[in-house]
């Protein structure tokens, strides 16, 4: 990974406003989430701008131009339109004409999906650069009247480069796997188009699953937990991401949380995550890093990635 890049949505949602218009508190929201605020889009602004503002940014970062990529990956459950999807259109406005460009639907683990069909293009010799782009708005599927699910959800775009064999030479398949005997539990459907979930069910299947994909994909690279410089989840709530970390004994120091200011977005909350810890200087030139998602279908999703390796540095 070259480069990472973030887009922001502009209005910033405290808890307040649904303390006021729900059956609820702040004490009760911090403790069974962590969230204190969310980002939703402001109005007339579409989720394919804040997709393009990732790219560029993550462009930037990585020190290329638009034109020097060679496909583009969107993992998005909220496009701005059924059809079609928002890779088209993302390219059309990064100034990008005929490359591969598609959007994939892994929910919660789309990211993880997409860095994995990445590398695998990269190491087939079919790609040099993938611009990975997770874009989501949850507000368009949350029910503002459900106290259980309307205080989880925000709205986010990042973006990643991934480059070059030398890139993703060190990383092993990410580790990745669905059910959908539990669609039940977590889905939005075509007639409502909310989201609805069985918390305590999602929680109950997350954290093993989440733990296990890690210590798996660990072992495919033969390391252990304490190898790890920094493991970023999926940040779905604060409970959830501890639950992983204490099952894994991963250290408080070396998590990265930010679920307090940005909530559930979705794939976007990996990149959004990295990026954060990026700018912060948590990340350091071939840090280690360990991701792991879980979302509805269920799906998830592991993997251990090198950080902006330099071109050409020693194994």
């Amino acid at each position: 990974m070259s480069g990472i890049g973030a887009g922001l949505a502009g209005q910033v949602i405290d808890n307040s406003y649904f303390t006021s218009r729900l059956d609820t508190s702040e004490e009760w929201i911090l403790r069974r989430t962590g969230i204190r605020q969310r980002r939703w889009l402001d109005d007339g602004v579409s989720l394919g701008a804040l997709a393009e503002q990732a790219c560029r940014d993550a462009l930037q970062d990585a020190g290329h131009e638009p034109g020097d990529i060679d496909q583009v990956i969107v993992s998005t459950i909220t496009p701005d339109l059924i059809t079609p999807g928002l890779a088209p259109a993302l390219i059309t406005a990064l100034g990008l004409r005929e490359i591969p460009a598609l959007d994939l639907n892994a929910a919660c683990a789309g990211f993880l999906y997409g860095l994995d069909q990445a590398a695998a293009q990269i190491e087939s010799g079919r790609a040099r650069h993938v611009l990975v782009c997770a874009a989501e708005a949850l507000s368009r599927l949350t029910d503002l009247q459900d106290r259980s699910t309307a205080i989880l959800f925000g709205d986010g775009a990042a973006a990643a480069v991934v480059s070059g064999a030398e890139d993703v030479g060190g990383w092993s398949p990410f580790v990745l796997g669905a059910d959908g005997d539990k669609a039940d539990v977590l889905f939005a459907d075509t007639n409502d188009r909310k989201l609805r979930m069985s918390g305590q069910q999602v929680f109950r299947h997350a954290v093993p699953r989440m733990a296990g994909a890690l210590r798996e994909a660990l072992a495919r690279d033969e390391l252990g937990v304490e190898d790890l410089d920094l493991v970023v989840a999926h940040q779905a709530n604060a409970r959830i991401i501890e639950a992983v970390a204490a099952d894994l004994g991963v250290d408080t120091d070396r998590l990265v949380v930010n679920v307090d200011r940005f909530a559930n977005t979705s794939s976007a909350t990996i990149p959004i995550a990295l990026w954060e810890a990026d700018r912060a200087g948590r990340l350091r030139p071939g840090a280690r890093v360990g991701l792991v998602a879980f979302g509805a279908g269920f799906v998830w999703g592991a993997g251990i990635i090198t950080w902006k390796e330099p071109v050409g540095a020693p194994a």
